[in-house]
């Protein structure tokens, strides 16, 4: 896993987004924007894109932090800085210039921010100009993607095997945290979740908890790693010794079903069909009310951004480029869970998978031996 990773290419991109603004002024907050826009993983920071110029502003503390950065990029931008809050925002406000519309990110920005900045600039909201231009990833994103996905494998396959010795969900939660940073991850792409048992395998986000694991359980795994800002995303569901009639049918079931969405991701397709493809499998066979939630989403510098693929809600249609989870599930109180999750990017004939953990029937725990 140690392999040198290919360069992002940061060098165009604040010449894609002008292009797209065509004369407009962009002022950026979203702090993934920030990092896609310029290669600047600082915690602080605003960036404005001007018609002939791009300044990243930014707290003192980050200041030699941020020229480093785009540097290492190879982004031409100013960088200015200044030492307090306040003197921070009058330098934005200068920067961003008060003559004309200064497009903002309403989705990302508090209410409060805008009011704030309303007082001296005359803002409009901004419609995804950088998220869209993001969705599709270069090499070296893609690349990034690939070993954070190729870390998390190697941890649930390292941690699998303590599901049949007792283990609380927190402890599973805990060894899978530090394998992934043993192994090479910078850090988590969201705490990792452990579900386990006929009543906390049944809620798709559960807070991984104390409870003990035991035999019969299912038990849900979602995980991810992260690697120079990108995330991975994955799920694996097990039973803990041998699993009953019920809970082979229902894995088969979600298997099929998950397959069946990966069969369907191409260019093209839109997200509410990638649904379709997985939630056709599982009503046809009577169980479409335990699918609660959407089949997808994008992965890249968040965990979730787009393209979405849900019944209903998004009009995201798959593009080359796209990295989006295929994730279908069942869940029913009294039961538990069973999901299965892979992460995909989309190519010109269909997807190529990141995440490569088994997932048919015989990667299931064997019974413990106590």
């Amino acid at each position: 896993m140690s392999a040198e990773l290919p360069p992002v290419r940061y060098a165009g991109r604040p010449d894609a987004v002008r292009a797209a603004l065509d004369g407009r002024t962009l002022l950026v907050s979203t702090p993934s924007n920030i990092r896609w826009l310029t290669g600047f993983g600082g915690t602080l920071g605003w960036v404005v894109v001007a018609p002939h110029r791009v300044t990243l502003v930014t707290d003192g503390r980050y200041e030699e932090r941020a020229t480093a950065d785009l540097a290492r990029a190879g982004v031409d931008a100013d960088v200015v800085a200044a030492r307090t809050r306040p003197a921070l925002r009058e330098l934005l406000v200068a920067t961003a210039g008060t003559s004309g519309t200064v497009l903002a990110e309403s989705a990302h920005l508090s209410h409060a921010s805008w009011t704030d900045f309303a007082k001296d600039l005359s803002l409009g909201p901004d419609e995804g100009t950088i998220t869209g231009l993001r969705r599709v990833k270069d090499e070296g994103e893609l690349a990034r993607i690939g070993r954070a996905a190729e870390i998390a494998d190697a941890a649930l396959g390292e941690v699998t095997p303590m599901l049949g010795e007792g283990p609380t969900e927190r402890d599973v939660r805990d060894e899978l945290d530090q394998r992934m940073r043993r192994l090479g991850a910078d850090g988590l792409s969201y705490e990792p979740i452990v579900a386990s048992g006929p009543e906390l395998a049944a809620r798709p986000h559960h807070e991984t908890s104390r409870r003990p694991i035991v035999e019969g359980d299912t038990v849900i795994i979602d995980v991810g790693a992260l690697v120079d800002g990108y995330h991975s995303d994955m799920t694996r569901t097990y039973v803990v010794g041998e699993p009953t009639d019920e809970q082979l049918e229902l894995y088969a079931l979600v298997r099929t079903a998950q397959q069946a969405g990966l069969d369907a991701v191409a260019p093209g397709v839109a997200g509410q069909d990638l649904d379709a493809a997985c939630r056709r499998v599982v009503e046809e066979a009577g169980y479409g009310d335990w699918f609660v939630h959407g089949t997808g989403h994008g992965v890249g510098l968040d965990i979730h951004e787009a393209p979405f693929a849900a019944k209903a809600g998004t009009e995201d249609v798959l593009v080359e480029g796209d990295v989006v989870t295929v994730e279908p599930g069942l869940y029913r109180d009294g039961f538990g869970g069973i999901r299965i999750e892979d992460l995909v990017t989309v190519t010109p004939t269909g997807c190529r998978r990141f995440t490569h953990l088994p997932k048919d029937s015989p990667c299931l725990p064997s019974r413990p031996t106590t």
